[in-house]
């Protein structure tokens, strides 16, 4: 298997793992403040991570690489799941997949920005089409439209791409796995102490779907997604691999519909095809 197809299958594991964020991040915060639900995922994932560079007697990271490991905890740790969450409040998670379809065009351009070669006219071309086909397909759910709820989610769709392009440029020579280990850690001393300082008094006495939802979103939205994701990234390429996020939506509908027994489509099945092409297309050109 060739460099290019081992990074489209680590990103395709964790597009597949983070399919279940929006469903499990709304239903986590009709239980628990968004505010303490963010801290407490990136406090758990950032606790078995520092547990895990300890067993496996990881160096530190070189001084230099520090910067970079804050912007990645900054956008991927800190900003996105607390801006979801709050906007998540309000929005459905159809309403939310709109922006989604943004997130990989806002990590590619980051990605130029910091450094990496700029695609082919047609690789645009291609993500624009795909992020217009998810667009759409959420459009035609029914939603409501929230101006303060639709900037949060901008600014969270921003905050994410900067944290994907940073850690896929950290993950080529750090590793994706240490690359996130280490974010989580550099954020801990803060988002530990705030969340106990949160800690609401009846947490005990939570529903298990919402206690479930935040073992989900902190052991597999916040950690071991992101092992596949960056390594994923660092592999195949920023620009090729971020692509396959528009996929994202259309695996959550159909977790949603194997588990739940909701009903699939003609044209979640259409808009999910059309997709995969403009998908296919954006790797033909992304170099």
């Amino acid at each position: 298997m060739d460099k290019g197809l081992k990074g489209y299958s680590s990103g395709m594991l964790g597009v597949l793992i983070f399919s279940g964020t929006l469903p499990a991040t709304r239903l986590g915060v009709a239980t628990f403040d968004p505010l303490f639900f963010s801290l407490a995922r990136a406090a758990i994932a950032g606790v078995l991570a520092a547990l895990i560079l300890l067993a496996l007697r990881q160096p530190r990271p070189a001084r230099s690489d520090n910067p970079s490991l804050l912007v990645v905890a900054l956008g991927a740790v800190v900003g996105f799941p607390l801006l979801l969450a709050l906007a998540l409040r309000h929005v459905s998670s159809a309403h939310a997949t709109v922006f989604v379809g943004l997130l990989p065009m806002a990590t590619v351009i980051f990605g130029v920005l910091r450094g990496d070669k700029n695609p082919r006219r047609l690789f645009w071309l291609f993500s624009l089409s795909g992020s217009l086909v998810v667009a759409g397909f959420a459009m035609g759910q029914g939603i409501a439209v929230s101006l303060a709820d639709d900037l949060l989610m901008l600014a969270a769709i921003a905050l994410c791409g900067l944290g994907y392009a940073e850690g896929a440029r950290l993950a080529r020579r750090m590793g994706g796995w240490q690359v996130i280990c280490w974010a989580l850690v550099w954020s801990l001393p803060l988002m530990l102490p705030l969340c106990l300082w949160m800690l609401p008094e009846d947490f005990q006495q939570a529903a298990w779907p919402a206690l479930l939802s935040l073992a989900y979103v902190s052991l597999f939205s916040t950690l071991l997604g992101f092992f596949f994701w960056y390594h994923g990234l660092a592999q195949g390429g920023t620009a090729s691999v971020s692509q396959l996020q528009l996929l994202q939506p259309f695996f959550g509908l159909g977790l949603a519909a194997a588990l739940l027994g909701e009903h699939v489509s003609a044209t979640m099945i259409a808009s999910a095809l059309a997709v995969g092409l403009c998908v296919l297309g954006a790797r033909r050109f992304a170099s």
